[in-house]
């Protein structure tokens, strides 16, 4: 849930679509669906509606059939960008730039909320700091963490042209009073993980300067970007929600259809980039595509609008999607002791599948000891983002336990964890508020457990019996290591390793907070889609988490930004090659 708007009102308009269909097509406009071809081969979804290997998924469903006479306007346009999210609004304001015959359509209200981060590779910042980024290296550090389901061809755009991407975006928020900031402080310990890890500095955000103007402080980046398409005349259609995309008779998508308040209202357009993000917020998806999900998640952050609907149209007009799965899960999910991963079963027996809670608890990505809930330390708890909440996947309850002792604001300066989760360091120590003044709001919701004792510690956190004495068990066994100088038992870095020993005694129980997916339509180098041969699918561009090709499995949690900074890249350069403005 959020900004007041639930997941079911997003989800309502495909199946709006679904029951407005009528008998008769477009003529051209309506292109075979999966379930079509799957025919010729006996392949069909069961009676149940439930997904059978080497048939078509459930989540997917059939493209609707919408009548002629269901289209109440019928617009033209060169370019149709779909989704007006960080990569859309990129895309809308570089198409402005360039003079292209646009439109902008999103099926919120409002812009959706911006992502500040992004990843810049070798800006002229990282070089006036002294440092740089080794691309090659980095290409196959990805291919590594990825097992070769990413396209390095499909990496290097991003690489090679995200530094100009950088200049477009400063030279534009510099305008409204606002200056870069460039995370090169990475810190001796390379920032929460090992030496032998790489870790490029190309994180950026952007904050007001002295001379900004008052109405501009609390302006985010898409609102910028939009005040700019706005002074050009150029508005944002919202209510405009995708129903399909239009094919020829060649397969080449040729525009859209979306369903508003009105009717149906037909896009016609030469190109046509969807910017619609993941799946998020449509559970049958997840649990389709990405089933350790809600095994380890307890929180959501994500975008109402994230159901998915731009994967689902690409398919239906041909498209290939990535092989594997891929989410943006931040191990920042904290929930009240005795809560357990996945869906509740209120929001599930209401048939609106939801998590337990919403938002993050940065301190969740500090490298303190992490237990589950019979106690036991099981992983080492380096590194930060999805790699702790999916270790816990298979624990029991799919939740796990982090405590820390009164030792918190320097402990959490000698981590000098990179990314968001700088955030804790940056609270606590640089800005002040000390740890109760930050963690005070978390222990009057009951979330963050403090103790004066390491057995009322447990007890907060309702553990019993054997899972209590393995608790404080586990404790006596951190502190010994710390001691020793050495993880003996899972091999952390000695700096991350920290004493428990001086009251009062903090504690909560956590899981995934999830942001949104990544495994979307295949695109090449140039952010064309793929068809399900490898060839391009003709008129049809992807940007931002509809996009795939680029991740797999999870998140490589080492390149901070760099999830946004691909999405602002591919949105500029898909724009460009449309307009054959590249080199």
């Amino acid at each position: 849930m959020a900004q007041g708007i639930s997941r079911r009102s997003f989800l309502s308009g495909a199946a709006l679509a679904a029951g407005a269909a009528a008998a008769a097509g477009l003529s051209g406009c309506a292109p075979q669906s999966p379930q079509d071809a799957m025919a010729k081969t006996g392949s069909a979804v069961d009676e149940s509606g439930m997904a059978v290997v080497g048939k078509t998924p459930a989540w997917l469903g059939e493209a609707p059939e919408i009548a002629a006479e269901d289209i109440i306007e019928t617009k033209e346009t060169q370019l149709l960008i779909v989704g007006a999210g960080n990569a859309g609004l990129a895309a809308a304001v570089t198409a402005q730039d360039l003079g292209l015959d646009f439109l902008l359509a999103e099926k919120a209200g409002t812009v959706s909320t911006t992502r500040s981060w992004y990843g810049a590779v070798n800006i002229p910042e990282c070089a006036e700091a002294g440092k740089s980024v080794d691309t090659i290296k980095l290409n196959n550090v990805l291919r590594q963490a990825f097992w070769g389901k990413n396209d390095m061809r499909t990496t290097k755009t991003w690489l090679n042209e995200s530094a100009e991407m950088h200049e477009w975006v400063k030279n534009i928020m510099d305008q409204y009073g606002f200056a870069v900031n460039f995370d090169s402080d990475q810190g001796e310990g390379r920032g929460g993980v090992g030496i032998d890890m790489y870790v490029p500095p190309i994180q950026v955000n952007y904050n007001p300067r002295e001379d900004c103007p008052e109405e501009n402080k609390e302006l985010s980046r898409n609102q910028i970007f939009e005040d700019l398409l706005n002074k050009q005349g150029n508005e944002v259609l919202y209510g405009y929600d995708l129903a399909k995309l239009l094919t020829d008779e060649s397969g080449a998508v040729t525009g859209a259809i979306f369903e508003t308040r009105e009717g149906f209202v037909q896009i016609n357009a030469k190109n046509v980039m969807l910017t619609t993000g993941g799946y998020a917020a449509n559970p049958d998806m997840m649990d389709g595509i990405n089933p350790i999900l809600s095994r380890c998640l307890t929180s959501s952050d994500w975008e109402p609008s994230n159901t998915g609907m731009g994967i689902k149209a690409g398919l239906w007009a041909g498209a290939m999607k990535d092989p594997g799965a891929a989410a943006f899960v931040f191990d920042r999910g904290a929930v009240t002791p005795g809560t357990k991963a996945g869906w509740t079963e209120e929001s599930v027996a209401a048939g609106e599948p939801m998590l337990p809670t919403a938002g993050q608890f940065n301190p969740g990505s500090q490298p303190f000891l992490k237990m589950n809930l019979h106690g036991e330390r099981f992983t080492n708890e380096s590194g930060n983002y999805d790699w702790l909440p999916y270790a816990a996947a298979s624990q029991p309850g799919g939740v796990y336990l982090e405590v820390w002792d009164a030792n918190f604001a320097s402990d959490v300066e000698r981590f000098h964890s990179l990314g968001c989760a700088s955030l804790t360091n940056l609270i606590v120590n640089v800005m002040g508020a000390g740890t109760d003044g930050f963690l005070q709001e978390w222990i009057d919701k009951g979330i963050v457990i403090k103790a004066d004792t390491l057995e009322e510690l447990a007890d907060g956190l309702l553990l019993e019996g054997d899972h209590k004495k393995n608790f404080l068990a586990s404790i006596e066994r951190y502190n010994e290591l710390y001691d020793k100088g050495e993880d003996e038992d899972f091999g952390k870095e000695p700096y991350l390793l920290s004493e428990i020993r001086t009251a009062p005694f903090y504690g909560v129980t956590l899981g995934g907070t999830l942001l949104d997916t990544s495994d979307g339509l295949r695109i090449n180098a140039d952010g064309q889609v793929l068809k399900t041969d490898g060839d391009v699918l003709p008129g049809l561009y992807a940007a931002g988490n509809c996009a795939g090709s680029l991740f797999a499995d999870g998140y490589y949690n080492l390149t901070h930004g760099m999830a946004c900074g691909r999405l602002l890249t591919f949105a500029r350069h898909g724009v460009r090659h449309i307009a054959g403005d590249l080199d």
